[in-house]
C-alpha cells in the first residue's frame, strides 16, 4: 500500500540556492517540453513521446551548461510529470497542460531514487545537494519510492516521500443501514449528517478578509522591486498560508473523525468547478473547499477499508420527502424548512437532503432493507 510522508525541512544557506536551481531546471525543462508536444504535433502532425523527450535533454544541456549542474532523474522526471499530464487529459479531460509559472505559490521537483534518510540523526540526503537537516516526526517502514521537495511562497522547504509498505489494501468491511452515514455540504453549515448533527461552516476566509485587505494594500503602496514589498508580500502570503492551514486542519479532523466513527458513507457528486463559476458564491465556495473534503475522505476510506458511495449530482436530494417520496418541485434555495403535503412531516432542507444521498446510495448497492 503506497502512503505519502511529509516533513519540515530546513536546508542551509548553501543548499537553498542548490534546491532553487532544481526547482528552475526542472520548470524550465517542462515548458521547453511542452513547447516541443506542441509544435510537433501542430507541424508535423507528430506525437512525442516521454522517451522522445528525454532523448533531447543532451542536446538541450549543450545549449544550456548550468543545466549539468542539475540531477538528471529529476529533469526525467519532469518530463514524466508531463507525459502523465497528457495521459490525464486525454483519458480523463483534466484539462490541457499548461506552462508553469515562476510565480506559483508552491515550487517543487521530484528526486525519484538514490536518496537516503537517515532517523538517527534527522537528515536527508539527496544526489547534487548533499545532507539536509530534516524533522522526522514520525518513522516509516518499506520502499522509499520518490521524494517530492517544494517550498512555499515564505520560504519554508517541505519533503514528500512516497513510501510503499508492501501491505495489501484492507477488505472492505461490511456495512449496513444503521452504520452508513450520509452526509450533505453546504455554505450555512459546512455538512449536515444523516443523524441529525451539523458541523458549523469555520469560514477561515471570510474572517480573515479585512487583514487581508489591509495587507493587500500595503503591498500596492511600496514601490515595485523595493525590499519593502518583498517584505509586504511575504506578509501577505504568510497570512493566506496561515488561512489554508486553519482550513486543512479542520478538513482533517472533520474527515478522519467521520471515517473512524462510521462503516459507510454516502455523499454526492458536485460539480464544484461548475459552482464556481456563480461569481456571487464562488469566493464562498472556495472557502469551504469541498473537493479536498470529499478527497480525504476517498483516501482515509480506502485506507481503513471503509466504503465511499457515491449518488448522482441531479439526484433532487433536498426536495424529495423522504418519508413518502414526494417531490416538492416549488421548493427555492432560500427555503430551508418546509412540510410535507402528502404526510405532513416537517423536513429540515439539509437534514433532509443527507437522509435521501443515504438513502439513495443504499438503493444502487441494495442495502435500503438491511437493518
Amino acid at each position: 500500500m503506497l502512503q505519502a510522508y511529509k516533513y519540515r525541512m530546513y536546508p542551509s544557506e548553501e543548499q537553498v540556492p542548490l534546491l532553487m536551481q532544481h526547482i528552475h531546471a526542472c520548470r524550465f525543462v517542462y515548458n521547453y517540453s511542452l513547447e516541443q508536444k506542441i509544435r510537433a504535433y501542430k507541424q508535423n502532425d507528430r506525437k512525442l513521446s516521454c522517451f522522445d523527450l528525454n532523448n533531447r535533454l543532451p542536446d538541450l544541456k549543450e545549449g544550456h551548461p548550468w543545466l549539468t549542474e542539475v540531477n538528471s532523474q529529476s529533469l526525467q522526471s519532469a518530463n514524466k510529470n508531463l507525459d502523465n499530464a497528457f495521459t490525464r487529459f486525454f483519458r480523463e479531460k483534466k484539462g490541457f497542460p499548461r506552462f508553469k509559472s515562476k510565480k506559483n505559490p508552491v515550487q517543487s521537483f521530484q528526486i525519484p531514487q538514490h536518496y537516503r534518510a537517515d532517523f538517527d540523526r534527522g537528515k536527508i540526503r539527496f544526489p547534487k545537494i548533499g545532507e539536509v537537516r530534516t524533522v522526522f516526526h514520525r518513522v516509516f517502514t518499506g520502499k522509499m519510492k520518490y521524494a517530492t521537495i517544494s517550498v512555499t511562497s515564505t520560504g519554508k522547504w517541505f519533503v514528500s516521500i512516497l513510501v510503499d509498505d508492501r501491505n495489501p489494501d484492507p477488505e472492505p468491511v461490511p456495512f449496513s443501514r444503521d452504520t452508513t452515514l450520509g452526509i450533505d455540504v453546504g455554505l450555512i453549515d459546512f455538512a449536515t449528517f444523516s443523524n441529525g448533527e451539523k458541523v458549523a461552516n469555520p469560514r477561515y476566509l471570510k474572517n480573515s478578509q479585512q487583514r487581508l485587505k489591509v495587507l493587500q494594500r500595503r503591498v500596492s503602496r511600496k514601490k515595485k522591486g523595493s525590499m519593502n514589498r518583498q517584505k509586504a508580500i511575504k506578509k501577505l502570503a504568510t497570512c493566506h498560508e496561515k488561512i489554508a492551514n486553519q482550513r486543512n486542519d479542520f478538513l482533517h479532523n472533520l474527515s478522519f473523525r467521520v471515517v473512524s466513527e462510521n462503516q459507510a458513507i454516502a455523499v454526492e457528486s458536485l460539480n464544484v468547478s461548475g459552482m464556481q463559476k456563480n461569481h456571487g458564491l464562488a469566493q464562498s465556495i472556495s472557502d469551504v473547499s469541498w473537493s479536498l473534503f470529499f478527497t480525504m475522505l476517498e483516501y482515509k476510506c480506502r485506507r481503513y477499508g471503509k466504503p465511499l458511495l457515491k449518488i448522482g449530482r441531479f439526484d433532487p436530494s433536498s426536495k424529495i420527502c423522504n418519508r413518502c417520496g414526494y417531490i416538492n418541485r416549488d421548493l427555492k434555495l432560500s427555503d430551508r424548512e418546509w412540510v410535507c403535503p402528502d404526510c405532513g412531516v416537517h423536513h429540515d432542507r439539509d437534514i433532509n437532503a443527507a437522509i435521501n444521498i443515504k438513502k439513495f446510495a443504499l438503493q444502487e448497492q441494495n442495502l435500503v432493507g438491511i437493518v
